[in-house]
């Protein structure tokens, strides 16, 4: 299911930003189904762990920019979604955490690699090595997190402080953000010549944009700005 429906947000223009919430109280994705993993033969686990991979990194290359809004429980494999997104709002009550290590296996669906990129070296081997679990607060102190709330009545505090964020985006010429994200992601992976090499390229994506003229024009105009993805 999740696969379909991050295939169909890849082609669908009209999007703009997505955030990935639960609708589960105080849950946000637990992970694997330790009962069901259990009656898997070894290929079998392997399979799954193979497309739970394949799922998330989609996610991780949606060209619009993605929040996970983590009202509840993250771990395992629901911390590894969290962090394929470009950012990360969870209440304080939230607990997240990489805890395969007590289960005697490693995070298979990126998190060996995400973490680290996200929190740094050291600690990420800290958090997996001892299969901590760390709730919003700590979570933001390290960096896992972009932004930390209390939690509300309604349980969806970080939904709510996602969607304020998300409105900040809108405004933003479409095509400029898919290619300023483009620029990040792969400008990541490389050097910092390559980088700027890549940031150049992008650059030059967004200069016969019709938006482009239209920003412009409505700065002259002193009007905001209607934007239309062309």
């Amino acid at each position: 299911m999740m696969s379909k429906a991050v295939d169909a947000l890849k082609s669908d223009k009209k999007v703009r930003t997505v955030i990935f919430r639960s609708e589960v109280p105080g849950i946000f994705c637990a992970g694997a189904d330790l009962q069901e993993r259990a009656k898997m033969h070894s290929s079998e686990v392997s399979s799954f762990v193979s497309k739970a991979r394949a799922t998330i990194n989609e996610m991780a290359n949606l060209p619009v920019p993605t929040i996970a809004a983590i009202d509840g429980t993250a771990l395992g494999g629901g911390l590894e979604l969290a962090l394929a997104c470009d950012i990360r709002v969870a209440a304080s009550s939230a607990k997240m955490g990489l805890v395969e290590t007590k289960l005697a296996i490693i995070p298979g669906a990126g998190g060996t690699q995400r973490l680290p990129r996200t929190i740094g070296v050291s600690l990420a081997k800290e958090l997996i090595f001892s299969a901590r679990i760390v709730d919003g607060e700590e979570a933001k102190s390290i960096g896992l997190i972009s932004h930390v709330v209390e939690q509300n009545e309604s349980g969806d505090a970080a939904y709510r402080r996602a969607l304020a964020l998300a409105q900040e985006f809108l405004p933003q010429g479409p095509l400029a953000i898919r290619v300023a994200k483009l620029a990040i992601n792969q400008g990541m992976e490389v050097d910092l010549v390559t980088g700027l090499a890549i940031e150049e390229a992008c650059y030059a994506q967004t200069i016969p944009t019709k938006d482009r003229i239209e920003g412009l024009l409505a700065f002259k105009e002193k009007r905001p700005p209607r934007y239309k993805g062309e």
